[in-house]
């Protein structure tokens, strides 16, 4: 990584990465987990939610293996630091049963919180989102939308994004949607969203190494060029705080 491309930040969070290996897309074994690992702790990165997929009829990982899997990366991350701290998290695909699932432990919280981060399909409608958010507010859940950037009810849509955070919801974006791997548009798009205040959270969605690398210095700096270095902290370290306690 160029030092060029490094923030000044140290103590970043990243909330949203598929570090656990064998579990889903992500990390493929321990090796390709511990060098993620090394990348973000390089990064800056101080503390990390891993996200594992569960979602029905592609990535149900057995909560056991999830947990296994979760002590050994986290044994490997203490080993890179002593200040590199895991928590364990879920990247839940929205279901109709998802909140009832959660209750009864069946699926996994951010970090024992009472946030979730919610994944939508591309095609699901505005109606089935804001019922979706609407259901996990009422049984007390604070859903974080994962990469609102990319579904097609909500990407260039800032209205909708902006109903969706009025019924409680929260907004997490990607670093490749904010430093341009994924194109000009969404680059403009999330730009737009930061400037009105929609945007609470950025993670990588890393999910090995050689696709989708964890990244955040770079994003890290081009957030606080934009915005200034209050905001940069407020998204990467200030709000991801406050699901750790």
């Amino acid at each position: 990584m160029h030092r060029s491309e490094q923030s000044t930040m140290r103590g970043l969070y990243d909330i949203h990465c598929h570090i656990l290996p064998g579990v889903d897309d992500g990390a493929r074994n321990m090796e390709e987990a511990c060098w993620m690992l090394k990348r973000e702790y390089e990064e800056g990165v101080r503390s990390i939610i891993v996200t594992p997929h569960f979602r029905y009829e592609m990535f149900e990982p057995p909560l056991a293996l999830v947990k296994e899997q979760f002590e050994k990366v986290k044994r490997a991350a203490a080993d890179i630091g002593e200040d590199l701290k895991l928590y364990l998290g879920c990247e839940l695909h929205t279901s109709m049963d998802m909140a009832s699932a959660l209750k009864k432990g069946e699926r996994l919280t951010m970090a024992g919180s009472r946030y979730v981060l919610v994944e939508f399909g591309n095609f699901d409608d505005k109606a089935y989102i804001r019922e979706r958010v609407q259901q996990l507010m009422l049984r007390g859940y604070m859903p974080i939308i994962a990469h609102v950037e990319r579904y097609r009810a909500t990407k260039g849509d800032i209205d909708f994004i902006a109903e969706l955070k009025k019924l409680g919801a929260h907004m997490q974006v990607n670093t490749d949607s904010i430093t341009g791997k994924e194109g000009f548009t969404i680059k403009r798009f999330c730009k737009k969203m930061m400037k009105e205040n929609l945007v609470d959270f950025i993670g990588t969605d890393g999910h090995g190494s050689t696709r989708r690398i964890p990244e955040i210095a770079k994003c890290c700096q081009q957030v606080e060029k934009t915005m200034g270095t209050q905001y940069a902290k407020r998204i990467f370290i200030e709000n991801p705080k406050k699901i750790t306690g």
